[in-house]
């Protein structure tokens, strides 16, 4: 049985793929049986090498192509799959270059978006605001995040886009946040008090003294989907601009998935979807045993679709990688989690909602065991 692996092995992103292949390797240790071989072939994450690459491994009889990692490169592939009847995982995370046979095993930023909203909408949420890049990214993310919002009879308190490639971000957030508005009520107020002599102004006044603006926000939740250096400089001018993180839940994505934002008070208590986090320590320790380095995070997919390709080799030749086979509704155990594949091509998960703390995060609801525990 043969199941071809398309990654970028040299070229800007041949670090990223060599992680790729070295976790292949690891799922093929752990799981493959018998007369089960990967056809490695290097894309140098080129479309039209990735769509040579695919049609060789193809002609040397590859039941299942695994990868590759770029959109590019999986539209350039994917017409000769579907000559063939080949199924393909890939490891994009864009969904319009899913279905018809083209399944995406990367995390989705849709799902993470429609999870926490969830979540938070659950708790006791209902007024959200987005900050968002003017980028495909962004467009994708307000789509979800406007649906996650309309599903749940919640409202969209206010929505703001930037260049993605600000770093000022003084001048949005002052107008994100009203804060003029909110700062002229309260120097209006503190006036009108003033004139008062009776002791209860006096104790308002007092009290309006410690404060920069009078009124909340139009929201009490907020979506940052950044992630790194970014999100680090992001997220202190909110409070700073009176978005009282004590007040307004601080919501993220998958690009939260990092260690360190703690350091930054601003995001303490903030929430997010992402896979299980001890899952994903399983993973880095297994793979810093076998290769003495970290992997990046995306390298799990390539273990859990490696993995899932071995399982499936015991299956009768003319079920094992088909359409039915891929989507079974029960879904598959990997590294990241469950997950399942839709009609579609696009990747459920069972994702965890974690809570930023000071030194790391904490499970504050935990991920799914099945999809039947979650009545899906």
């Amino acid at each position: 049985m043969r199941v071809a692996l398309l990654l970028p092995l040299s070229g800007q992103a041949a670090n990223v793929g060599r992680a790729l292949l070295d976790a292949a390797q690891l799922a093929l240790f752990d799981a493959a049986r018998d007369r089960f071989a990967l056809i490695v072939r290097d894309t140098e994450g080129n479309p039209d090498t990735a769509r040579r690459m695919a049609e060789e491994a193809l002609a040397e009889g590859a039941e299942l192509i695994l990868g590759p990692l770029f959109a590019a490169e999986v539209q350039a592939v994917a017409p000769a799959a579907r000559a063939r009847e080949v199924n393909v995982i890939a490891f994009s995370t864009d969904r319009t270059v899913a279905g018809e046979g083209i399944f995406l095993l990367g995390f989705t930023p849709e799902e993470q978006v429609q999870q926490v909203i969830a979540h938070a909408h659950e708790n006791g949420f209902g007024r959200f605001a987005a900050l968002l890049p003017d980028s495909p990214y962004g467009r994708v993310i307000e789509a979800a995040f406007r649906r996650a919002v309309e599903e749940r009879g919640a409202s969209v308190g206010r929505i703001a886009s930037y260049p993605p490639d600000m770093t000022d971000f003084t001048g949005l957030v002052r107008g994100f946040a009203d804060y003029d508005l909110r700062r002229a009520a309260l120097m209006a107020e503190r006036k009108a008090l003033a004139e008062r002599a009776d002791d209860e102004a006096k104790a308002l006044l007092a009290r309006l003294m410690r404060q920069d603006t009078l009124g909340d926000p139009a929201f009490d939740a907020v979506l940052i989907p950044e992630g790194g250096q970014r999100l680090k400089s992001l997220a202190p001018v909110l409070p700073y601009f009176d978005i009282d993180p004590a007040k307004v839940k601080f919501l993220g994505t998958g690009q939260w998935d990092q260690p360190g934002l703690g350091v930054e008070p601003a995001l303490q208590g903030a929430w997010f979807a992402a896979p299980p986090p001890a899952y994903a320590e399983n993973f880095r320790q297994r793979f810093e045993t076998a290769y003495r380095r970290r992997p990046p995070r995306i390298a799990s997919l390539a273990y859990d679709a490696t993995a899932l390709a071995a399982a499936l080799a015991a299956e009768p030749p003319a079920f094992r990688y088909t359409g039915a086979a891929l989507t079974n509704p029960n879904g598959f155990a990997g590294f990241d989690g469950i997950f399942r594949f839709r009609a579609d091509g696009i990747a459920e998960r069972g994702l965890a909602i974690l809570e930023v703390r000071r030194n790391d995060v904490r499970v504050i609801r935990p991920a799914p065991e099945s999809f039947q525990a979650v009545g899906q």
